[in-house]
């Protein structure tokens, strides 16, 4: 029967047991880093396809409602003051006041009802105009705006569009219409004839995950 010697019946000794826990713990940390450092760049991947999703999102309603604007003929169609765009929009129940606003480094946007006659859209353009931080029809549209400024294009060039375009005169509303025509009275209201195009240049902070700015500019074609 085969003798086997000390040698050959001797185990591991604890040093080399220590070596290899020591080898296997190094091994097992720099897996978890690799992992984790994995998990972090697909968190953030995912979150910048998130926002460029909602980017687009707000851009495509912004046209919409830029593509859809209707002059009314009794108020201007579309104001801007230099933090909010006032603009009359048509809806499938008649027409519609949308506001679009930068502040404290947000866009927002709030909508009226659809109004069909002249009493009511003339209290929601009051409304728009008179528009308070806390109201709840506002919503959130987009984070990490650092400015943003609107041009209009009037007479074969941008401008400001804070800048005077061509003035018209209103005209009066069906309930108020004298059945007589004539020329309209001299201290009649006057009012902004509607650009032919407006132009955004929003500048993102550096914080929201965007570089620079972004320009869209969207041709106007008023419902009659």
């Amino acid at each position: 029967m085969p003798r086997h010697t000390q040698s050959e019946l001797r185990g591991f000794t604890l040093i080399e047991v220590l070596v290899a826990l020591v080898v296997m713990s190094i091994m097992s940390i720099m897996a978890w880093r690799g992992l984790d450092a994995l998990m972090k760049s697909r968190e953030v991947a995912q979150t910048h396809i998130d926002q460029s999703a909602r980017l687009q999102t707000v851009i495509a309603q912004w046209e919409q409602d830029l593509r859809s604007v209707q002059d009314p003929g009794s108020t201007d169609a579309l104001v801007f003051d230099g933090a909010s765009l006032r603009l009359i929009r048509q809806h499938v129940h008649g027409l519609q006041v949308v506001s679009w606003s930068v502040r404290a480094g947000s866009l927002y946007r709030w909508e009226s009802k659809p109004a069909q006659t002249a009493g009511a859209l003339a209290e929601n353009v009051q409304r728009a105009a008179q528009l308070l931080p806390q109201d709840s029809g506002q919503l959130r549209a987009l984070e990490g705006i650092s400015a943003w400024q609107l041009y209009c294009y009037r007479g074969n060039s941008w401008s400001n569009c804070l800048s005077t375009g061509n003035v018209q005169a209103a005209q009066p509303s069906a309930s108020s219409a004298s059945s007589a025509a004539g020329p309209a009275p001299a201290n009649a209201q006057q009012r902004q004839a509607l650009p032919s195009g407006v132009r955004m240049v929003m500048q993102f902070a550096p914080s929201s995950g965007f570089n620079g700015a972004i320009t869209r500019q969207v041709e106007l074609v008023a419902a009659p």
